[in-house]
């Protein structure tokens, strides 16, 4: 009994690890002007592809709690910004997923080159980068638990 006690407790203790140190999962972005929690967005790994749809706004009473996107000339002009796929595509590479007009940011229509990281200190925090040539913004998600 108490082998099987053992077998299970490092059982689910590596599975808390290996989920820990994964991209996989619900992350919170924030406002980078206010510091507000702006959205949550979850992240899936399918057919070894790493892949993003918002799940939630953080909306101010009285504002559009499902909102359009009304930006761009993407596909995705004209939708509903909750369960729009924001990340697509990104193939791991080491530490890093990254790809080629991999990012959508809805709010100004535009499509980026992204790379994205566990962060070295605190697996908990991604950091999402979006860019076109050698300029870029590096944001910090943090996990939902």
């Amino acid at each position: 009994m108490r082998k099987l006690t053992i077998s299970l407790l490092v059982f689910f203790s590596s599975i808390f690890m290996m989920n820990a140190q994964t991209i996989a999962g619900t992350w919170r972005t924030f406002d980078e002007d206010s510091g507000k929690a702006k959205s949550e967005v979850k992240i899936f790994i399918k057919d070894g592809k790493a892949y993003g749809n918002i799940t939630k706004l953080y909306k101010e009473k009285g504002e559009d709690q499902d909102p359009i996107c009304t930006h761009g000339d993407d596909y995705r002009n004209g939708k509903k910004v909750i369960g729009m796929q924001i990340i697509k595509h990104l193939e791991k590479d080491g530490n890093e997923w990254e790809g080629d007009d991999a990012i959508f940011d809805p709010e100004n229509g535009k499509t980026y080159d992204c790379k994205i990281w566990l962060d070295e200190d605190n697996k908990d925090l991604l950091q999402v980068r979006g860019y076109i040539g050698f300029f870029y913004r590096t944001q910090t998600w943090k996990r939902v638990k």
